[in-house]
């Protein structure tokens, strides 16, 4: 039996959390024992992680560095004896590997889930020092082990596994229940954003694109923004400002996106940075044609009038006509949606990540005796 501690900071509902659950949750159970350990809080995660048997324990940090729960962590691990610790995300990247150090076991494989330009020179500092300690580094696209080698992690130590999407079931509720709930005429056109409200995500070029789709499209567009972040009064405050807010819909952190998704008719994202975004996967798993930024993880997902539409990064006219011809190509809208859920399928299913993940696991404790 392996044993895997997952260290991760919060079980808040977001990508890499999503990514850890599913993964902690479907190694098989023969062959692996889980745990979980959050750093700072539990979430929403949590509790889905229980209803699957998953141990889930909370550190309690309260600072940015906390020596406290830096030694709860690393009595912990040792206590459990794991075989691996797998940590997720900057801080527990870092505290699980300094809390391991230099000890042969457990192994430590870390996962990258962004391309981390956002980082300061002490961040970069640190994850260069804990290079030594690293066994693996999955990354969730290419781009990300790209960046990371370019750091200096080695690239033999370096691992792309996608993300996993599990194609939706069908929405349990109508368009028309959903358009009702957000006060959007039935006859409208339905744009879609879904995911943080942070900087990075550049939701302010969409909300311009959107500006200038509503006085170019002849027929009636809305906007609905799911998700909530720092950027989000912010958002709002622009909204307003510049005339569009009554057809925008801020509708924040939502547990139905697959019904959201499923009253939409095209979705975009223009993010600057990304590890691989795990909205963009569920709108092209849904049937829903998409429109992105043309920075290397989306590129990775979208291959422009094949699975999708790419625009240039900042490009606000070109996002507003791409998504006008979704809008009034029906045709080249459902012929990308079609190709694009169909990739999904076959190239990113939960089933594939979980394996690709047992088999790292595997091979990295059969290389260490």
């Amino acid at each position: 039996m392996i044993r895997i501690l997952f260290v991760i900071p919060t079980l808040d509902r977001s990508g890499a959390e999503k990514q850890l659950t599913l993964l902690a949750s479907r190694l098989p159970r023969h062959e692996f024992a889980v745990e979980v350990v959050a750093l700072t809080r539990g979430g929403p995660y949590a509790d889905e992680l229980a209803q699957h048997g998953v141990p889930v324990t909370v550190i309690g940090k309260q600072w940015k560095f906390d020596p406290f729960a830096y030694q709860r962590l690393k009595r912990l691990i040792a206590e459990r004896a794991p075989d691996v610790v797998h940590t997720w995300l900057f801080a527990a990247n870092a505290y699980g590997r300094m809390a391991v150090g230099g000890t042969a076991k457990p192994l430590v494989i870390v996962s990258e889930r962004c391309v981390d330009s956002w980082k300061r020179s002490w961040q970069l500092w640190l994850d260069r020092k804990l290079i030594p300690v690293t066994q693996k580094m999955i990354g969730n696209s290419q781009a990300v082990t790209d960046f990371y080698a370019d750091l200096g992690v080695p690239r033999e130590r370096l691992i792309v596994i996608p993300n996993g999407i599990e194609l939706p079931p069908k929405p349990t509720r109508s368009r028309e229940s959903m358009l009702a709930e957000f006060q959007i005429p039935l006859d409208a056109q339905v744009v879609t954003y879904i995911g943080r409200l942070a900087p990075q995500k550049r939701v302010d070029d969409l909300l311009w694109a959107f500006a200038l789709l509503r006085n170019i499209n002849e027929r009636n567009v809305h906007f609905i923004i799911a998700g909530d972040g720092p950027s989000r009064a912010m958002l709002e405050r622009f909204s307003q400002k510049i005339g569009y807010h009554h057809w925008v819909r801020f509708v924040g952190h939502r547990p139905d996106t697959r019904d959201i998704l499923g009253a939409s008719d095209a979705f975009w994202l223009g993010s600057s940075f990304e590890g691989q975004s795990n909205s963009l996967m569920e709108a092209m798993s849904a049937g829903v044609p998409v429109v992105v930024s043309d920075i290397a993880p989306n590129c990775e997902l979208v291959e422009h009038l094949q699975t999708g539409m790419v625009v240039t990064l900042g490009d606000r006219p070109g996002f507003t006509h791409a998504i006008q011809r979704l809008l009034n190509e029906p045709d080249l809208a459902g012929q990308l949606a079609a190709h694009a859920r169909s990739r999904m399928a076959t190239d990113f299913s939960v089933e594939r990540m979980v394996a690709e993940h047992a088999r790292v696991y595997r091979e990295a404790i059969a290389a260490c005796g």
